[in-house]
């Protein structure tokens, strides 16, 4: 009777790490969890829900400022589905409006597809000094046509994070896209602490890639930097070891004055299940000794997934792997809204992963991935 019982070694049910429980699979799915019964199958490991990325431009060769369609998206999910994630936000950076546009006419076309769990939109209301490699002739105000593109995207049940810098907005524009559902996050900008601070008054409420692309914190002037982690606002951070040093993510982390406000995104390129080279606004980029770089051998993107990030918390920044999985799962899941995404009873078999000892994915409660 107790064939479908799986016992792990560690189990994370999208809240704590726990050990004695076991997983009931029916038809596919978690039908329970509960203390391992006698006879319950042990597995070697540890089971999680799988991760959850709020910020990938592209996955498999495809990016989606230049595939905005459903298609696509799917194939950006698949990708990274490879590597343990299977949520994703895609995510469309600064372009042309119809860009924009077609990115949200995609979004609405996959609600409900696997792995697709709505868009990001970043930029191009964002701060020229802070672009990155974002293209500056396509940088603007925040504008009625985004306004609408929003409001028709989540008027269609789509979840939107949308990253802006609060310099390009007007007042109450905010208040505006945050009426609709929105998660407005800051990010791209050169704001002043203060300024960064009315925009969550407003109703922002988090920020996109910590330390990256934004106003740096001094003794005198905080930046955005500093508002972010004196906020009790979410932040999205890229823990590759290139975009953020080690021990500045391990700080950030620590400074924090509320838990769980922290997450880990990708900020993933094509390359991420695809070949090592793509072009962005015409500009070709490439892989080199891990890192993707333009042709001046600057940095220009991200190349790692979830699963990395995960494992270099714990392996080299000493977090607990509940901590650390709390940052893949539980805290992106809650920063859109979308508490199922970090439950485990009820699940998919596929989107339930085993890790190892080193934090690495083996494989779905379903099979190999």
């Amino acid at each position: 009777m107790t064939a479908d019982w799986i016992a792990p070694e560690g189990l994370f049910d999208g809240q704590r790490l726990h050990t004695g429980l076991a997983l009931r699979l029916e038809d596919g799915r978690v039908a329970e969890v509960a203390p391992a019964p006698e006879g319950a199958r042990p597995l070697a490991g540890l089971v999680t829900p799988g991760y959850v990325d709020l910020q990938v431009n592209g996955g498999g060769g495809v990016l989606l400022n230049r595939d905005p369609s459903a298609e696509g998206m799917e194939a950006i999910a698949a990708a990274h589905r490879r590597f343990g994630t299977v949520a994703i936000l895609p995510t469309v950076i600064t372009d042309a409006p119809e860009v924009m546009e077609a990115a949200a006419e995609a979004a609405i076309a996959a609600k409900g597809r696997e792995g697709l769990i709505g868009l990001h939109i970043e930029g191009p209301h964002i701060a020229l000094a802070r672009k990155g490699t974002h293209a500056p002739q396509h940088i603007r105000p925040l504008d009625e046509a985004t306004l609408a593109v929003v409001e028709k995207t989540r008027a269609a049940g789509v979840p939107v994070l949308i990253t802006l810098a609060p310099e390009a907005v007007r007042e109450g524009q905010i208040a505006r896209l945050a009426a609709t559902g929105a998660k407005v996050f800051i990010g791209h900008s050169d704001a002043t602490a203060e300024e960064a601070r009315a925009a969550l008054a407003e109703g922002a409420v988090g920020f996109t890639h910590l330390f990256n692309a934004m106003s740096q914190m001094t003794h005198r002037a905080p930046g955005v930097v500093g508002a972010a982690i004196t906020s009790k606002a979410y932040a999205g951070i890229i823990a590759d070891g290139h975009h953020v040093l080690d021990e500045m993510v391990a700080l950030a982390i620590r400074a924090r004055p509320l838990p769980d406000r922290m997450f880990l995104v990708s900020d993933a390129m094509p390359t991420v299940g695809g070949p090592d080279h793509f072009t962005l606004y015409g500009q070709e980029l490439h892989l080199s000794e891990g890192r993707l770089v333009n042709a001046e051998g600057s940095l220009a993107g991200a190349h790692v997934t979830m699963a990395d990030s995960v494992a270099r918390l714990v392996r080299v920044l000493g977090l607990s792997p509940e901590e650390a999985l709390r940052m893949a799962v539980t805290v992106p899941a809650e920063a859109m809204g979308l508490p199922d995404l970090a439950r485990i009873e009820g699940r998919a078999a596929r989107d339930v992963l085993v890790l190892d000892g080193d934090m690495q994915v083996t494989a779905t409660l379903d099979g190999p991935l």
